[in-house]
């Protein structure tokens, strides 16, 4: 499997590129920003883009999805919860003094469970709420690898302070969704470096 992470945008979301060799078929998870760097790493990998994932509606991580959407024509999966942050997409902007994107509602939402299927990739979808009410992580057993979106970082958790946080739910989440998952699954957050499951289980302070 192709995997590509690009940190996009004011705030640095770490934005994952993931293609199937075979089919050249991809998943693009949180393009937040930088979308003609996206489109780089596509073409240089021949790759066509069939599911967009947004791992929350946070403006750092779904401010580009309209713009890639009208590139490649693939459809936005997120989960419904998030849409109260979707419609504040304005003070959103305000917070870093930006303009206001284009958001839509998804194409399709995202739930507990569901499997997400491009060529040979097959990713599940857990739903984590508590960074945000809508968080949902993307879990690929075969390459044994978490997306975790803002839910869980190298050393440290998702905020809470933001419209839409709670802490012990984050906690809950964690603990439920991610901590049974493989000592030896890679972790890449929504910023920053990547981690594993053990580390974090064993080292994380806030665990």
């Amino acid at each position: 499997m192709i995997h590509e992470i690009l940190p996009v945008g004011l705030l640095q979301c770490n934005c994952s590129v993931l293609g199937d060799e075979s089919s050249r078929e991809a998943i693009v998870i949180d393009p937040g920003d930088d979308i003609p760097a996206i489109e780089a790493i596509l073409k240089r990998h021949g790759l066509k883009v069939k599911s967009i994932i947004i791992t929350h509606a946070h403006i750092d991580h779904i401010a580009g999805a309209h713009k890639l959407k009208q590139l490649t024509g693939a459809p936005v999966f997120y989960n419904e919860n998030d849409l109260p942050l979707v419609k504040m997409m304005d003070v959103q902007a305000s917070w870093l003094r930006m303009p206001t994107p284009e958001v839509h509602p998804p194409d399709a939402l995202l739930k507990e469970g569901q499997d997400i299927s491009v060529g040979g990739i097959t990713g599940r979808v857990l739903y984590t709420p508590g960074h945000t009410q809508g968080s949902i992580c993307l879990y690929l057993p075969q390459q044994s690898l978490l997306i975790a979106g803002d839910t869980l970082f190298a050393g440290s958790v998702g905020r809470t302070d933001l419209p839409g946080g709670d802490s012990r739910q984050l906690i809950h989440s964690i603990r439920e969704k991610l901590l049974t998952l493989p000592d030896e699954t890679k972790v890449v957050p929504g910023h920053g470096p990547n981690t594993t499951i053990g580390e974090e289980r064993s080292d994380n302070p806030f665990l």
